[in-house]
């Protein structure tokens, strides 16, 4: 599909405060979640954020409308997106996410795939066309796993299979692309999002769950995007101190 731009009001101002600036940041995901979280994130630490999504952001941040399951579309997105807004990137978060938890005689092949899709085939695809731009600046990328990439659960096969899968894919681009950019494996606990909300009430949190606020994990994204040259944050594991998903 078409990527629909949509550039932000006014440029992003230097922060006054000395911190230090992210310089350009793309976003996948970033309309809500820990997507959103970082964008707000990086605004705060003085970047400039770009966002796809198939939604809108809440915020005056350009912003790309794309399937991330259409990895021909997710490539043109980052390109298009990315030349709009001045021709650099310095940073990729890749935060889009989906699941429908089920059996695997209970989900429909279409439904099963697109899970796979999205997050590792968009997550590549993503990756592979910001790669030009990140070793043109010695950039970062940061992927989201999750904490169920490194431990498999029951009616989960399509996610666990794309989270191990964005694991392998990151640790592998790490060895490929030492010295040229940073790359982080990020792999996240539960959070309070909008993540279970259309799920059925048996893979829902708890009331009593305790989950991470996606504030937190925003500020180890930012933290891994901030290294000096030469230093790599290569895994980060975050999560609530009592995760059941970890270790």
């Amino acid at each position: 599909m078409t990527s629909t731009l949509t550039p932000p009001d006014t440029a992003t101002a230097s922060p006054s405060n000395g911190s230090t600036t992210l310089g350009t940041v793309l976003v996948t995901g970033g309309s809500s979640g820990l997507g959103a979280a970082t964008v707000a994130a990086v605004l705060a630490a003085g970047g400039t954020p770009l966002v796809l999504d198939l939604t809108p952001p809440a915020g005056d941040v350009a912003y790309a409308q794309v399937d991330l399951s259409d990895p021909r579309a997710a490539e043109a997105a980052v390109r298009d997106i990315v030349e709009a807004n001045g021709g650099r990137l310095d940073g990729v978060l890749t935060a889009a996410g989906i699941d429908f938890p089920a059996p695997l005689d209970g989900i429909d092949g279409p439904t099963w795939e697109r899970i796979v899709m999205v997050n590792l085939f968009g997550t590549a695809a993503v990756a592979r066309a910001a790669l030009p731009y990140l070793k043109a600046s010695h950039g970062r990328i940061v992927t989201v796993a999750s904490t169920l990439g490194i431990k498999a659960v029951g009616d989960a096969t399509a996610y666990c299979a794309s989270k191990f899968g964005v694991v392998g894919f990151t640790r592998s681009l790490a060895a490929e692309t030492a010295g040229q950019i940073g790359v982080t494996l990020l792999i996240p606990g539960g959070m309070h999002t909008h993540f279970f909300d259309e799920r059925d009430a048996q893979y829902k949190p708890g009331a009593d769950a305790v989950l991470n606020k996606p504030e937190d994990t925003a500020a180890a994204v930012v933290f891994a995007l901030s290294q000096p040259a030469g230093c790599e944050v290569r895994e980060l594991v975050v999560a609530s101190s009592v995760e059941t998903s970890w270790p």
